[in-house]
């Protein structure tokens, strides 16, 4: 499934992209619509969408300042408007259409079919990167993988403190107090790290040479040497303490 984000500060003008989307093109989900282009910014950062359908003409901040305050952009852009002297830019944004409102329906099913079609080839490239990736250095022990937008990084295990489940995404967080997000689940995690890692919540993987504490009370939760506290679920706690061992 496709996933779309809409930014208009029109809600009608929302309201009819998305009937059209909703009853032309059924392998696109709108995850999220806004019609305030600040609360818009977090949440494509956040949602990571495949693809964007962005108004121009908005109050506060236009759709090209938007995308310049954007973090994310491995996303498919389409601009829609009601005016043609955007069209320059938005191609210089590298958008892959551009739609004139009212959006016609046949317009937008050719538009959705790019989408698909990048999205099908941008598949084919991950799957090329990650037999690369099965083949490179990060097979070594105590090594991984990550793959990030547009890059790989390769990283030592020893240097990871903790990762965080967030939804279908992970939160790696490192020893020099910096934090990558990738595209895999906290349990896929799990099964390639070593043994120094230990699944100690749902949304818990913690490397055991960082503990500092384990705090029976108000949880129980662990107090790492970053500073950082983390939940240690109930069911769990039997089973951390005797991998780290029994106290003296």
């Amino acid at each position: 499934m496709i996933k779309a984000i809409i930014v208009d500060d029109e809600i009608n003008a929302i309201k009819n992209l998305k009937w059209e989307i909703e009853n032309f093109c059924n392998d696109i989900t709108v995850c999220d619509t806004f019609t305030n282009p600040v609360d818009a910014i977090s949440a494509i950062n956040y949602l990571q969408p495949d693809c964007v359908f962005l108004d121009i003409e908005m109050p506060e901040m236009d759709g090209f300042q938007l995308l310049n305050n954007l973090n994310f952009r491995n996303f498919d852009l389409i601009i829609t408007t009601a005016y043609e002297n955007h069209a320059i830019q938005a191609f210089k944004e590298h958008a892959i259409d551009y739609l004139l409102k009212p959006i016609d329906s046949e317009d937008l099913i050719v538009t959705v079919q790019r989408i698909r079609d990048n999205k099908n080839r941008n598949a084919l490239g991950d799957e090329i990167k990650s037999l690369i990736a099965s083949y490179a250095p990060s097979k070594q022990p105590g090594r991984l993988a990550l793959s990030l937008i547009g890059k790989t990084i390769y990283v030592a295990m020893e240097d990871i403190i903790y990762c965080k489940a967030n939804g279908n995404y992970s939160e790696i967080y490192f020893k020099e107090a910096k934090k990558e997000m990738v595209s895999k689940k906290l349990k896929e995690l799990e099964s390639v790290v070593n043994q120094s890692f230990f699944r100690v919540h749902n949304s818990y993987l913690v490397n055991v040479h960082y503990i500092k504490e384990f705090v029976k009370t108000d949880g129980p939760y662990l107090l790492l040497k970053d500073g950082t506290n983390i939940p240690v679920s109930r069911s769990k706690k039997a089973s951390l303490l005797a991998f780290l061992g029994n106290p003296i």
